[in-house]
């Protein structure tokens, strides 16, 4: 557990993509729960979901800065990618919930937010470069050996 806390609060070292891995599941496991549990006591409204979705992408926002920045590191990635991707998301979460580029359409009795062209191409471009940030923090190797940011976490856990 001490592993897990250090993984998810400390920017020091490297990481490999295993330690990544658990600790982005463990990440997407809480954020499930919260959202159900954000369901719940919301009653379903959208608006005050939108909210607490913003409220738990800010109190995310440091564990998953801390397990990417080690893994850019290991590529040997000051992590300036790693940094933009977590500011736009924050700016989406905000959006979202303050309804900006959207309008309310009644469909079939249930009032659905449709965002505007231009929220549609932004979060298009946002699920592009989510795949980009996929690939190098989860599939691709890091650096054999030391690099800028320290030792290799494989040799090291040898």
């Amino acid at each position: 557990m001490d592993k897990l806390v250090s993984l998810l609060t400390t920017t020091e070292g490297r990481i490999g993509r295993q330690q990544w891995w658990i600790g982005i599941v463990s990440l997407i496991v809480i954020a499930l729960v919260a959202n159900i549990v954000f369901g719940i006591i919301s009653f379903g409204n959208v608006v005050v979901v939108a909210w607490l979705n913003v409220l738990l992408s800010v109190v995310f926002l440091w564990p998953g800065y801390c397990i990417g920045i080690k893994r850019r590191r290991d590529r040997n990635n000051d992590g300036t990618d790693l940094k933009i991707f977590l500011a736009i998301s924050v700016v989406l979460n905000l959006l979202s919930a303050t309804g900006i580029g959207v309008t309310w359409t009644d469909m079939g009795g249930v009032m659905m937010p449709v965002p505007a062209m231009w929220l549609s191409l932004l979060n298009l471009a946002f699920g592009i470069f989510a795949i980009y940030m996929l690939v190098q923090l989860g599939f691709l190797k890091g650096t054999t050996g030391t690099n800028t940011y320290g030792a290799d976490p494989l040799n090291a856990a040898a």
